[in-house]
């Protein structure tokens, strides 16, 4: 959990250069791309608390087997998931900015077990992403499978 913490800290340090454009462009991609690997260790974690910080209220997210979510509904997914997530890592990400949103697509792998079968899983995703005041939010996520 310090880690999430320091990991949150050193995001939101870059805030005020984000919210500046130009230069401030990296700043941005930089916070959003910490905020992207808070939520995988979060997640990993099932710390509910780590990802209800990084979500809009009003958020729309989409599974990779299709099932829409609300904020709600996710967390709560995550909180009481007899599943057990053992590891995600995103393997590419890119961030494109425009002004006050801004889009990440990339790939990630995840491991764990499913109804007591082990499981490994890849998908794409785009996750977009609100400057809200000085925080950036994520507004929706979609994820996709990749099949072998």
């Amino acid at each position: 959990m310090k880690h999430l913490a320091l990991v949150m800290v050193l995001a939101c340090a870059t805030l005020p250069l984000a919210a500046q454009g130009g230069s401030g462009d990296g700043a941005a991609r930089s916070n959003i791309l910490a905020l992207e690997h808070a939520w995988d260790q979060a997640l990993q974690r099932q710390d509910v608390k780590a990802l209800a910080a990084i979500f809009d209220n009003a958020l729309l997210y989409v599974d990779y087997d299709g099932t829409v979510m609300t904020k709600t509904e996710y967390l709560a997914r995550v909180k009481s998931n007899g599943n057990h997530l053992q590891q995600v890592v995103t393997e590419e990400m890119f961030v494109q900015l425009f002004g006050n949103t801004a889009a990440v697509v990339g790939t990630y792998r995840e491991t764990g077990t499913e109804h007591g079968k082990p499981y490994l899983r890849r998908g794409r995703f785009t996750d977009l992403w609100m400057l809200e005041g000085k925080n950036w939010i994520c507004i929706a996520s979609s994820a996709t499978p990749i099949l072998p």
